[in-house]
């Protein structure tokens, strides 16, 4: 299938650069929105103005919602008025504010004149609230009742809003203040006698989101609870709207894509547009900075490895441990920063349970390093000597090994600790976890193994 839909879309770019009419009509038929809008995305400019024109405003009213916010604006502009109002009136009214949020404020303003006034005070209602969170990703469109209602008079209240509701998978009950009481089935409505009070047949809602919150909360309580809609409320609980089971995959997405180039050292908003279609120019400006940072501060294990000059002048052999030390330690400290991460993000981590998580790394830590040390002193005494290495002949492998060993115990066992620690500390003081996580273990295991691996090795070897 996914080859198939590659060969369509290859077919159809092809068509739009020869300026085919009737075939692109027929590929673009029976895409769907998505593919529609990658489709438009990956032809050139003038060519997006000709899909535009061949394909009309009716089918921009779907594919709007998913092309990159870069391209949201032009693609706008390119219809008449008439057909602008056509298309943002028939977009859910989520979708029509994570677009109107990526237009500059000025031609925001002239795009939401053009609804009807119960629109317009809908998308700047939802406007008010930030873009990541719930408030900013809720839809209003839902289906409400009120609880003193019967069931006759609850259907007829929601046939006359069939138009403007998204979906009746759940139909909330509010008071008569707008405050949320509880939820009923569409199916409770039409399997229950007409003359039945709503009040004697819904159940308590328990889950419900501020609309205040990170929109990632909300994503992560409709999938820990199996949600479908997950209701979002004012701090007086007035019903605002929800957060839909699709709003919560696209959440996902986008934070464990920000967390993923935050990890990797990548700074700035991540771009809608796919990686071959975002400009050099926009890779550049996101890595460059973290990379000179980075390396600035590297230079600590060069000034390391220059205080040490006259051990490994004097035993030459430990080079060749060296890069084992500093990686054993980069890749636990990344482990269990990974994990931690993870934890915290999914609510397993409180912020009172920081000696939990240190006592638990730091015997995990000790584990590790003890097994792998082991591994390292069995190499150190009975591998390398077959090598013939050049060393004095007073030089003892065995003490070689085990100081190895314990150089690398040591390493593993901190850098555990310090990779567990570095998320909690970022979050106590309002920094991403993820942003510090990655960068930041590297920096400091690669110069704290340098040192330990040193120091047990002058120690021990009697340097």
């Amino acid at each position: 299938m996914a080859e198939e839909l590659s060969t369509i879309l290859d077919q159809a770019e092809a068509a739009v650069e020869a300026r085919d009419t009737a075939l692109v009509l027929k590929l673009c038929k029976d895409l769907q929105p998505a593919d529609l809008a990658d489709l438009y995305e990956d032809v050139e400019a003038e060519e997006r103005s000709y899909l535009t024109d061949v394909l009309g405003a009716e089918a921009f009213t779907d594919v709007m919602a998913e092309i990159p916010a870069t391209l949201v604006e032009e693609t706008l502009d390119h219809f008449e008025p008439e057909e602008q109002r056509g298309i943002l009136e028939s977009i859910p009214d989520d979708d029509r504010v994570d677009i109107l949020q990526d237009i500059r404020a000025e031609k925001r303003q002239d795009f939401i004149e053009l609804l009807d006034e119960k629109q317009q005070d809908s998308t700047r209602t939802l406007l008010r609230y930030g873009e990541e969170t719930a408030g900013g990703r809720m839809t209003t469109q839902i289906g409400k009742i009120l609880a003193h209602m019967t069931v006759k008079e609850a259907i007829d209240h929601l046939r006359t809003e069939l138009e403007s509701t998204e979906t009746l998978a759940r139909i909330f009950v509010v008071d008569e203040e707008g405050k949320l009481i509880g939820k009923i089935r569409l199916r409770d409505l039409a399997f229950n006698p007409w003359d039945t009070p709503i009040r004697d047949i819904f159940t308590l809602e328990e889950n419900t989101i501020l609309a205040t919150a990170d929109q990632e909360e909300a994503a992560n309580m409709l999938a820990r609870y199996d949600m479908l809609l997950l209701p979002v409320v004012d701090e007086s609980n007035r019903l605002l709207g929800v957060i839909t089971a699709d709003d919560a995959i696209e959440i996902l997405e986008e934070e464990s894509t920000e967390d993923i180039e935050k990890g990797a050292g990548i700074s700035g908003e991540a771009s809608e547009e796919s990686y071959l279609n975002t400009a050099i120019a926009t890779h550049f400006k996101r890595r460059f900075g973290w990379l000179v940072a980075l390396a600035l501060l590297a230079i600590a294990s060069g000034v390391v490895m220059y205080h040490f000059e006259e051990d490994l002048a004097a035993i030459p052999l430990l080079m060749i441990f060296l890069p084992m030390v500093v990686a054993a330690g980069g890749n636990t400290g990344g482990q269990a920063s990974t994990m931690v991460i993870r934890a915290m993000a999914l609510g397993e981590i409180d912020e009172g349970e920081t000696s939990r998580v240190a006592w638990k790394e730091l015997r995990l830590g000790i584990s590790l390093g003890s097994l792998l040390g082991i591994c390292m002193a069995i190499i150190a005494i009975f591998v390398v000597p077959s090598f013939n290495p050049k060393v004095s002949p007073n030089f003892n492998f065995t003490t070689f090994g085990i100081a190895v060993a314990v150089a690398v115990a040591a390493q593993v066992t901190t850098s555990t600790l310090i990779g567990s620690l570095l998320p909690i500390g970022a979050r106590r003081i309002k920094l991403d976890p993820a942003v510090i996580a990655a960068p930041a273990i590297t920096t400091i295991v690669d110069a704290s193994g340098m040192v330990i691996y040193f120091i047990v090795a002058s120690r021990m070897l009697g340097l």
